[in-house]
């Protein structure tokens, strides 16, 4: 495992990066300035980035964003002190594939790293919460037809999705190669118009989706 790490408060990075090193991570680098970043993420890509949420200057989301926009970027974790609702929010319909807490025990971030680079989308457990408060705070607009759109294996792997499946975990319960998977779940984002699966799991789950197709 490679990781990158990036976060303007050195003695953070500095005794992140010994920890990491200490479980047998590799730490590609760990950085305190945003550009220095994204040209490390182009030229070396890493398994997994892990993003401050606020730095100086350009922040972690506006980072995020520009990542997204390139055609083949890792998965990025933000990992910071907010419990925000609306930080939450923000950083997932950013493209963030995790949402960390800086206090999470170090064995707990190991296993985040492992479920991120298998694919799936982590949120600390004591956010879980929030993110339910955010979704009925802020509703999504209607999508029903949007939810049409989807063809019925692709509703199929968005219930898998909202049930906190990886690609691999999906593939082999429905029978189909992990590519199969990531090109089906790249359908089911382009077409709900979000940019995250924990996104698409939770307009599903919100729309009732899942308990009228059941998987």
């Amino acid at each position: 495992m490679r990781v990158l790490l990036i976060d303007d408060h050195a003695l953070f990075r500095i005794g992140l990066l010994e920890l990491l090193e200490r479980r047998g991570i590799k730490v590609i680098d760990a950085v305190g300035d945003v550009e220095v970043g994204l040209r490390l993420v182009r030229d070396c890509s890493p398994d997994v980035v892990l993003l401050d949420l606020r730095m100086p200057g350009t922040g972690g989301l506006e980072l995020l964003r520009q990542l997204r926009t390139e055609s083949s970027t890792p998965p990025v974790a933000i990992l910071t002190t907010s419990s925000d609702d609306r930080d939450l929010i923000d950083a997932l319909q950013a493209g963030a594939n995790g949402y960390l807490l800086k206090d999470m025990e170090p064995d707990d971030l190991v296993a985040a790293l492992d479920d991120l680079i298998a694919g799936q989308t982590v949120v600390a457990r004591e956010l879980t919460g929030v993110l339910a408060r955010a979704v009925r705070q802020d509703p999504m607009p209607p999508i029903e037809s949007r939810f049409a759109d989807l063809t019925p294996r692709e509703r199929e792997i968005l219930c898998q999705l909202a049930a906190g499946l990886s690609n691999k975990a999906i593939g082999r319960a429905l029978g189909i190669s992990d590519g199969t998977v990531k090109l089906h779940v790249k359908a089911i984002l382009r077409k709900l118009s979000v940019r995250s699966r924990v996104e698409a799991a939770v307009i599903a789950v919100e729309q009732g989706l899942c308990h009228q197709n059941p998987v």
